[in-house]
């Protein structure tokens, strides 16, 4: 029985660092961020339908996510178009990933949005990466092109840390060193993978 951990976290927390110190440790990650720049690149399959629904957002790299994000940005409705068109493709490759892997006694999930969108409700176990906010809101502001007001919009889209650590079964801090965080990484598998952990 191969046990699913949902890895999520606010933006700016580290969760892409914690989830290749799962993949290091030799835990297999789907990556839903990863799958929806494949998805939207070059060739990518859902190149086609977005520029339908969101004209002059694509060109031959696939994508222009600068210009989509304009397109959606602060437009609920145009969000929720956006959304109805990569979640399925997204649900399908994680669908191929757990089948992939069935039988491993580990896997994450590493899905930014896990709370928001309801993906919580199909994993076992819940980590929540996390970071004091001055370190969270520096290392957003430090991302080219990013803004104060977009990272506020951000936020207020996202589930406030605070909640999400209360609903998480681990919270993996990465306020401190690299090497601390990876720590906790190993403490969780080991938890997860023992006997009494599952």
């Amino acid at each position: 029985m191969t046990l699913i951990l949902g890895l999520t976290g606010s933006i700016g927390m580290g969760k892409s660092t914690v989830a290749a110190m799962f993949a290091d440790e030799g835990v297999p990650v789907f990556d839903a961020d990863a799958e929806v720049h494949r998805l939207q690149g070059p060739g990518g399959r859902l190149v086609a339908a977005i520029e339908a629904a969101f004209p002059d957002t694509t060109g031959a790299q696939g994508v222009d996510r600068t210009a989509l994000g304009e397109a959606v940005f602060g437009k609920p409705a145009a969000f929720e178009r956006l959304e109805g068109i990569v979640h399925p493709a997204v649900a399908e490759a994680r669908q191929r990933f757990l089948e992939a892997n069935r039988g491993r006694p580990l896997v994450v999930l590493d899905v930014p949005l896990l709370f928001e969108a309801g993906g919580w409700r199909q994993v076992d176990k819940i980590a929540v990466v996390s970071a004091p906010p001055d370190v969270q809101r520096a290392r957003v502001l430090a991302r080219p092109g990013m803004t104060a007001e977009r990272f506020e919009a951000i936020l207020a889209r996202q589930m406030p840390d605070a909640e999400k650590r209360e609903r998480a079964d681990f919270v993996i801090p990465t306020g401190g060193s690299l090497e601390e965080t990876r720590e906790v990484v190993r403490t969780v598998i080991a938890c997860l993978t023992s006997a009494e952990g599952r």
